[in-house]
């Protein structure tokens, strides 16, 4: 039996009862959420899976003529994405009707659309890659596919149709980049066109297959209202905030893993004054700067012989000569954090920058081994008291149990006491408060009522700050 009249016979009723007015039908009914090839009908497993082994076929029958007709058109890199587009569906359609295919016009329109996200995009991801409200996108295998929205997480029924299938999408992706994967180099970081970081690594590293990782690149940056609005921040947090980048404070984001810290650093960037120069340092381009005096750097890996690498500690040293009123690097990770330090401690205040730790006092702890990891051989006490002298505000923020992300500390470090660093909390969340009946947090970042001592630090500048930013502070300073 030939694939068409195999389809009509799967797509018949068993009881050859005709299906309702309305009624969703054919192989491709259903929602966004629908991966692959599926009916909403409840049908028996082996016709279901008869019914899906059809569509792949005339699914790969038509790529590989689509193939065929274009040519070397697909990897023509005259063509912009959307004249390429536009060929691909002028091409499938035709492809299509000359097969007779027996497709409702939606369905026509989703094979149309697979095909294109299998020759063009990145297959059953285009779409959550093309969906707003998906932020990371996790894959564990062929057919374990998991997205992070709102920030939890969600297994999808998104399948690739065999390893090789994910295999070649991780190719795809990081040969447009110039880089290579295989089994002499397992693992690769990458960057989408549209900024999107990436992170695969393949067998023999994965033990049970390929594993694909994609952190989405925000296209419309986020701004502080919006964070205020999500309950990020509180207004008088972004206040105090805001008067530090003015200030020309040396601010420090930590937090975990997808907490948001880049975000975070993102609003804090855009406090900065519009008449300064800014060199940002990143290992991948993902900072959105509105400014118009903005160098950005980007750190880069070594080739397939292994030379060309040029480190963020590299970036670090070049950015001093550049004359830089303001430093923003994307993250410290390595001996870049000394230099950073040393930055910070000859005239380069106000620089930005983010680390990962769980709480302020491990950031400290970790810039410290940060530092040691510089190859440099110093002291204990003298790191710390570069620390001290060069940071002067933590700002800390967590993804709670509830999925939201909620900056949970500000935090200043006011100095050295014996050998140890000190810190003062300005802004602490309010866990007390409970949750409500959804299970989100009903808490908000407080101030704890203690005046920072760089409260003295905005007067002798001239800028301006509520009396309840720190909670019951007269402007005469004395408290309520």
């Amino acid at each position: 039996m030939n694939l068409t009249k195999r389809l009509e016979s799967l797509r018949g009723a068993d009881t050859g009862a005709a299906p309702s007015p309305g009624a969703a039908s054919g192989p491709w009914a259903g929602g966004a959420e629908s991966a692959g090839v599926r009916s909403l009908a409840p049908e028996p497993k082996a016709r279901s899976t008869d019914a899906s082994e059809a569509l792949n076929a005339i699914k790969d029958r038509a790529g590989t003529a689509l193939y065929e007709r274009m040519g070397s058109r697909i990897t023509d890199a005259s063509l912009d994405e959307a004249e390429l587009q536009s060929y691909v569906k002028d091409e499938l359609r035709a492809i299509v009707d000359e097969d007779e295919i027996p497709l409702t016009a939606p369905e026509r329109h989703r094979l149309v659309q697979e095909i294109i996200d299998d020759v063009l995009g990145l297959g059953p991801l285009q779409k959550f890659l093309n969906e707003v409200a998906v932020t990371e996108i996790m894959v564990n295998g062929p057919d374990k596919v998991y997205v992070e929205r709102d920030g939890k997480l969600f297994l999808t029924n998104a399948r690739f149709s065999s390893e090789d299938h994910l295999r070649r999408i991780i190719e795809r992706i990081v040969t447009k980049v110039g880089r290579r994967i295989d089994e002499s180099s397992p693992m690769v970081d990458a960057r989408l066109s549209d900024g999107s970081r990436v992170n695969a690594i393949i067998p023999p590293l994965a033990v049970n297959g390929a594993s694909l990782t994609i952190r989405k690149f925000g296209q419309v940056p986020l701004t502080v209202d919006n964070l205020i609005s999500f309950g990020t921040l509180t207004p008088e947090m972004a206040e105090l905030l805001h008067a530090c980048v003015q200030a020309r404070l040396n601010i420090l984001v930590s937090g975990g893993t997808g907490t948001g810290k880049t975000t975070l650093l993102n609003v804090l960037s855009s406090f900065l004054p519009a008449d300064e120069r800014i060199v940002t340092i990143e290992d991948a381009v993902e900072l959105q700067l509105q400014q118009e005096h903005v160098v950005r750097l980007e750190s880069r890996p070594r080739n397939i012989e292994g030379k060309g690498e040029v480190a963020i500690r590299d970036l670090v040293r070049n950015s001093l000569r550049m004359r830089p009123d303001r430093i923003v690097i994307g993250e410290v990770r390595g001996g870049e954090s000394l230099d950073m330090l040393q930055a910070m401690n000859t005239g380069h205040d106000g620089s930005i920058s983010t680390v990962h730790a769980n709480s302020p006092r491990d950031a400290i702890a970790r810039l410290e081994t940060l530092v040691l990891m510089a190859g440099m051989d110093l002291p204990l006490r003298a790191i710390r008291e570069q620390i001290a002298s060069a940071v002067n505000l933590i700002v800390h923020i967590s993804r709670l149990r509830d999925g939201t992300r909620r900056v949970t500390h500000v935090t200043e470090v006011q100095g050295m006491e014996g050998d140890i660093v000190t810190l003062q909390d300005a802004f602490t969340f309010d866990y007390s408060a409970g949750l409500d009946a959804d299970g989100k947090f009903l808490g908000r970042p407080t101030p704890t009522g203690v005046r920072p001592r760089f409260a003295d630090r905005f007067a002798e500048l001239g800028i301006q700050v509520s009396p309840a930013v720190f909670g019951g502070l007269h402007a005469g300073g004395g408290y309520r």
